[in-house]
């Protein structure tokens, strides 16, 4: 009787066996048919983007500074360029009367403290040399020459006529930007750009889901609306010649 009890709990040991293991296997098969559908069900980002906000930026230290990882810094940058519109835009101070006093200020300081150490038995303060690295130069040279050539050949490739939307949407731009700049000057218009850069990036990774569903919506309805004005009037318009035609 014994052995017969045995033989039956044997294949009802091997049937909780398989069932565990067909489970667990229909639930990696399970797992793996959802993780393509949650590669392709990717979640839309304003302008496309695939990095956090911080990588947009450029990363470092800069990108600390406006979004505000040290409250610290950000808020004294902050107020340094304020102070700098203040003085220039509405006390109406110069930048060359202010580089002279500043110059008069720190050589009569260190004049005076230089004589005056010689009655009080101390030794003179020791001026430090300044000097600007020829490394440093040579970079800001080379970066500004390639993002200016940059710049020349993204103009060169929108007035070729071969991007009809890449025009139209730069001739807006630049037109809005000579709107801006008949109304300010363009110390205001650097501190507006300055301050935005500042609050901006900041807000929008705070409220980064909800900027870009209102975002997916819009640029759901602009497509919409474009599609229409393309195919009534834009198509119609002839383009200019291909990448490919050799002339």
């Amino acid at each position: 009787m014994a052995e017969h009890k045995e033989e039956e709990a044997e294949p009802v040991t091997e049937k909780i066996t398989e069932h565990f293991d067909s489970s667990s296997s229909s639930s990696d098969s399970d797992d793996e048919k959802s993780k393509p559908e949650a590669i392709e069900a990717k979640i839309y980002r304003l302008f496309g983007r695939e990095k956090p906000v911080h990588t947009v930026l450029g990363g470092g230290k800069p990108a600390d500074v406006f979004l505000w990882r040290n409250k610290k810094i950000s808020a004294g940058v902050l107020g340094g360029a304020t102070a700098i519109w203040v003085l220039f835009e509405l006390m109406e101070y110069h930048l060359l009367s202010l580089v002279c006093h500043c110059l008069i200020l720190s050589l009569a300081m260190l004049f005076l403290w230089s004589n005056a150490s010689t009655f009080i038995n101390k030794s003179p303060p020791n001026i430090p040399e300044v000097s600007i690295p020829e490394d440093v130069v040579v970079n800001v040279a080379l970066s500004l020459r390639y993002e200016i050539n940059r710049g020349f050949a993204v103009l060169r490739e929108i007035a070729s006529g071969r991007d009809l939307k890449k025009f139209l949407g730069v001739i807006a731009g630049l037109w809005v930007l000579s709107v801006i700049g008949s109304c300010c000057n363009f110390l205001t218009l650097f501190y507006i750009a300055f301050v935005l850069l500042h609050t901006v990036p900041v807000l929008y990774e705070k409220y980064e889901d909800k900027v870009d569903a209102f975002a997916e919506k819009a640029t759901a309805e602009f497509k919409k609306h474009y599609a229409v004005v393309h195919a009534k009037c834009l198509s119609k318009i002839p383009k200019g010649p291909s990448k490919d035609k050799k002339h």
